[in-house]
């Protein structure tokens, strides 16, 4: 645990760059701090929210008015370090209550580094990204033209390939299966910032899980002895990952493959789909999408910025989920190759396990598969 005294905070502000100002109090690590600005809407999991690499570059806005009421628990977050740039909070808790907590919210951004503002108008904030967008800002404190001029000197988000930032850089192989039990299937996990929650459920499964950087060729994966390939979450615009894309057509056809969120566009990229910018984006745990398939509706939890062209999908490609609020694309299946994927995040909790369905398809996916070779 970090020793810190809440009480050294001071008067800070979150400046967005069409000109607003919020003022309030910092918290956390004492430091300017630049980065989109979006809102997420979920009433728990701030830790989560906190440690998901699709954050990396981004300032979270939490819109549930009291943040930090249960502290932090090393075993709920979701990667191995904070991966915000900055947190944005109405109300703070400086008395956890929480038999697991170890540490406090400020403590915890202390030990990362990281920088928050608490007593902001959070729900003005929100109000302003959802009339204007996301946009760009900075956490400050001191002259605000200062402020202003580093903001306007900042490079933009979509500018950003943060892949590069949050992927690993080295192979791993993910805990280890109990006893004597053998693996059901082997499955290679490709890191464009993963979260943990994904490789407990494989492993759950009783999948022997490896992950692989980002940038590792597709060639080598398919020498490998594996059933098949999931494509992680991640950050940043898919329009600057052709080196993905490129990589993922290689393995069409060979495996199966299952993609989330980030993954999920780049497996439709890699189709020929087309992505587009959302507004502000689709982040909280209470988004409503319908399973074509079945009918049924399910609660999810999301966290994105972009999302398909439905109209630009090529022949054989359907979609497989629709997002009740807007009608964007939450899910594809194809056809004609062993290929699932999934805008929302099947490995969060909002059901809170409704949505753990999807990596049973997976699996699935891979007995046809291994069948099908069989018999061949």
């Amino acid at each position: 645990m970090v020793e810190c005294d809440f009480t050294v905070t001071g008067p800070a502000f979150l400046l967005l760059e069409d000109g607003s100002i919020f003022p309030g109090t910092s918290f956390g690590f004492n430091m300017q701090e630049i980065g989109e600005v979006v809102f997420n809407t979920t009433m728990t999991g701030y830790q989560e929210v906190l440690t998901d690499p699709s954050y990396s570059g981004q300032i979270v806005v939490l819109t549930y008015p009291l943040i930090g009421n249960y502290g932090i628990d090393s075993q709920h977050s979701e990667s191995n370090k904070v991966q915000v740039s900055g947190l944005v909070v109405r109300e703070l808790c400086e008395t956890p209550s929480n038999g697991r907590s170890t540490e406090t919210l400020h403590e915890f951004l202390v030990s990362q580094r990281v920088p928050g503002i608490y007593g902001v108008d959070t729900r003005a904030i929100t109000k302003r990204l959802r009339s204007q967008g996301v946009m760009m800002g900075i956490l400050a404190h001191g002259g605000v033209a200062a402020a202003k001029k580093a903001l306007s000197r900042a490079t933009r988000y979509d500018d950003v390939d943060f892949i590069k930032v949050v992927t690993s850089d080295k192979e791993y192989r993910w805990g280890t299966l109990s006893g004597a039990r053998q693996p059901k299937y082997r499955v290679l996990v490709y890191d464009y910032g993963l979260k943990y929650n994904i490789l407990r459920l494989l492993e759950s499964r009783g999948c022997d899980v490896l992950v692989v950087p980002a940038e590792t060729p597709a060639e080598e994966i398919l020498k490998a002895n594996i059933d098949g390939v999931l494509l992680s979450p991640g950050p940043g615009d898919p329009l600057l990952l052709d080196y993905l894309v490129e990589n993922t057509k290689k393995l069409f056809g060979h495996t199966p493959i299952m993609g989330i969120c980030l993954g999920h566009q780049i497996a439709a990229r890699a189709l020929g789909a087309k992505t587009f910018k959302l507004k502000f984006g689709h982040r909280g745990g209470n988004h409503p999408v319908k399973d074509l398939e079945t009918g049924r509706i399910y609660i999810t939890s999301q966290n994105h910025g972009y999302a398909i062209e439905a109209s630009t999908l090529a022949h054989g490609c359907e979609v497989s989920h629709v997002n009740l609020n807007d009608e964007t694309v939450e899910g594809l299946v194809h056809t004609q190759i062993p290929l699932i994927s999934i805008q929302y995040h099947s490995e969060a909790s909002p059901g809170p396990r409704d949505n753990e369905y999807m990596f049973d398809r997976f699996l699935d996916l891979m007995e046809a598969h291994k069948l099908e070779k069989g018999g061949m």
